[in-house]
């Protein structure tokens, strides 16, 4: 908003506690001379404010709350109606006092529950009917929602290529957000790690259209990407896509089904058995001494006792022992040439 538009909303807000204040001290002369109307006067400086901050917050409620919290209204206000013909044929004839100040009690309170009520129930409804309504378009699988990590890593295109995924995948609003604010960060290796996402995500979008939906659903009262991810997944009954260990825990944790695509990764590795020989260039030193390491083509380290000398060629090794950890597999070897002949043992 400009310079222009915020003067005129600060003006017109003091205007509403003036015209308040005025108002209340009118009608304090009117019922009992000074001091009631500088009580009125007060009363109404108060209720001006507390319409200007009323107006504040409703700034930053989603335009359909409003028709939730119109609708707890009307409904808090039937409450009160039938509450108030109630008591009129059990006490009216007696207590007609006593009803009318219960009567107005009952209104009071009904049309406050029903706005509390409708405004902060009112979008997990929404969002329960929107999932219905995602749950009855006739997928014929689950639905996968990408978070961050995995648009970025860029290996899900070429999984979809593949025709290994089925079903829509769905990126929400949230995530989109998050790689538009990374691809705009003053770090360089986070901006251009924004862009990949970006990047592969027109990529996906544009090879895969009937495949991909960018959805609306958000969650205001939860701030955190990962937490909406996760709800998002319940909501849809779909599988989050994700390479962050942590997410695949907690969404795990939750009952939402994870498909992470390191573990993918790692179970399509090649088999390797002890014994077995194979071809590598020793690329640097190992941890140990005269140790060598080289990699396979898929990024598995292979670690080579006695293969320092080595460096920088290539190697025939047998492989003595491989150790599978949460974050890959490693292989341990020695050379080919140093094994002992079986018959000579």
């Amino acid at each position: 908003m400009k310079g222009g538009g915020v003067v005129g909303f600060y003006l017109l807000r003091l205007l509403v506690v003036v015209v308040g204040g005025w108002a209340g001290g009118v009608i304090g002369m009117a019922q009992g001379g000074l001091i009631y109307g500088m009580i009125g006067a007060g009363s109404g400086v108060v209720g001006g404010l507390a319409l200007c901050l009323l107006e504040r917050s409703l700034r930053h409620i989603p335009p359909w709350s409003y028709l939730f919290g119109v609708g707890g209204l009307v409904v808090g206000l039937l409450f009160g109606m039938v509450g108030t013909y109630l008591l009129g044929i059990a006490f009216g004839e007696r207590h007609p006092d006593l009803v009318s100040v219960l009567s107005v009690l009952l209104y009071v309170v009904g049309a406050y529950f029903g706005i509390v009520i409708g405004l902060s129930k009112g979008p997990e409804l929404r969002e329960t009917g929107e999932g219905a309504r995602w749950g009855r378009q006739g997928y014929s699988s689950t639905p996968k929602i990408l978070d961050t990590s995995v648009i970025i890593d860029g290996r899900i295109a070429d999984i979809c290529e593949t025709g290994f995924l089925e079903g829509p995948l769905i990126v929400p609003q949230f995530v989109l957000k998050e790689l538009q604010h990374i691809a705009g960060s003053a770090d360089a290796l986070k901006r251009n790690r924004g862009r990949r996402g970006l990047d592969i995500l027109q990529r996906v979008q544009k090879d895969f259209e009937r495949h991909v939906h960018i959805v609306d659903h958000d969650f205001p009262n939860i701030r955190d990407v990962d937490a909406k991810l996760v709800a998002l997944g319940k909501l849809m009954q779909g599988k989050v896509l994700t390479n962050d260990f942590n997410l695949n825990k907690v969404a795990e944790l939750q009952g939402v089904p994870v498909l992470n695509i390191n573990q993918l990764a790692n179970a399509v590795k090649p088999v390797v058995l002890p014994g077995e020989v194979m071809n590598v260039y020793v690329l640097k030193e190992g941890k140990e001494h005269g140790q060598g390491v080289a990699y396979l083509d898929d990024g598995t380290m292979v670690v080579i006792d006695n293969a320092r000398k080595y460096l920088s060629k290539h190697v025939e090794v047998s492989v003595t022992s491989v150790l599978q950890t949460t974050a890959g597999r490693m292989i341990f070897s020695r050379l080919k040439e140093d094994e002992v002949p079986v018959e000579s043992r």
